[in-house]
């Protein structure tokens, strides 16, 4: 049985054997020891309370309980920008014309910015390959949803998620090649590496800070501003179902879109349901459904079936034990797909 819950030190050394599989471009999941072995520790601390909210690093892990193995990985940061430069690109226009001559020409830019510091953050979601199938990823990916719903007041007004950018196969980025190398002269891996690690100062150093025409880069690098990585493109397409959009902010190095959303907002805020479980038989069929305990230490998921929206939850006692829950507790649900709820 598959369940998602809070990290703990003991997931240290499996979570390395995962982020081996992750690839280049997603900064915070590299396989270093020493930043994994710090990341696991500030959110055990940040689960326990014992750091401020803004500093707080939520990791949860998709446990297959049964093989005794880590499934996939997804987080929520308290706050970015706060401790160390958060920088996208603001996709702006600017427009030049002259009346003598006729002419009226508006021009995309790019302007290195800071304005998305202090938002919280969905980060570090990946499933391993072998667990891609049915409703996994979509559940991994929804799940930090219930969890700031459960804990609204621990995070800020506003919610980010850098998306992976468009790569080519052999994992090449047209954006950078087209920009960021004639700058940072280095591998895309290289920069992708010193970003991972908090090392941010060069980009100040090196990154031209008037604003950038578009028109300027080679045709393949504007083609892919915006646009996600192949295999992100599916949960691009989750968080925009859960209340998340586009606005014009991308990543420095890949223009990967920064999907942005007001956590009053979300669907899971707006639409999930306190109920009060018992022991029981759960309906052997119907709509999937998140079920997360109210646990802020020790948070746990499952996804059932059939219970979303009630005020009683009837949850087998292998479930009960999965959630660390007893009869009499209170959950927290939410259906996991938005054309079943009555305000998606």
């Amino acid at each position: 049985m598959l369940v998602i819950r809070a990290i703990t030190l003991d997931d240290i050394d499996p979570l390395i054997d995962m982020a081996r599989q992750v690839g280049s471009g997603m900064t915070t999941l590299k396989p270093d020891r020493a930043m994994l072995g710090e990341r696991v520790q500030t959110a055990v601390a940040s689960f326990a309370q014992a750091i401020v909210p803004e500093e707080r690093d939520y990791m949860f892990v998709m446990e297959d309980t049964a093989a005794g193995r880590l499934a996939g990985v997804c987080a929520i940061k308290g706050a970015v920008g706060l401790t160390e430069p958060f920088y996208n690109y603001r996709i702006g226009t600017l427009v030049h014309s002259s009346r003598e001559l006729g002419v009226f020409t508006r021009m995309d830019t790019l302007y290195l910015s800071n304005d998305l510091t202090g938002s919280s953050e969905l980060c570090s979601l990946f499933l391993r390959p072998e667990y891609r199938t049915g409703h996994n990823g979509k559940w991994l990916s929804k799940s930090r949803f219930l969890f700031i719903a459960q804990f609204q007041h621990l995070f800020t007004e506003k919610i980010i998620a850098e998306m992976r950018g468009f790569q080519l196969d052999d994992g090449t980025s047209p954006f950078y090649e087209g920009l960021g190398r004639h700058f940072f002269k280095m591998d895309f891996d290289h920069v992708d590496g010193l970003t991972a690690l908090g090392k941010k100062s060069f980009i100040a150093e090196l990154m031209p800070r008037q604003p950038l025409y578009v028109a300027y880069l080679p045709e393949d690098a504007q083609q892919v501003i915006g646009q996600v990585h192949r295999s992100t493109l599916p949960a691009r397409k989750l968080l925009e179902q859960e209340g998340m959009h586009y606005e014009g902010y991308v990543d420095i190095f890949d223009a990967g879109p920064v999907l942005q959303g007001r956590v009053a907002e979300l669907r899971a805020v707006r639409d999930s349901v306190l109920a009060t479980v018992e022991e029981g038989a759960p309906p052997a069929e119907g709509d999937p459904v998140l079920v997360s305990n109210t646990r802020l230490d020790d948070f746990r998921m499952i996804l059932a079936h059939g219970c979303g929206g009630e005020a009683q939850v009837a949850l087998s006692v292998r479930e009960l034990q999965q959630l660390h829950c007893r009869p009499g507790d209170d959950v927290r649900t939410l259906t996991l797909n938005t054309r079943k709820n009555a305000h998606g």
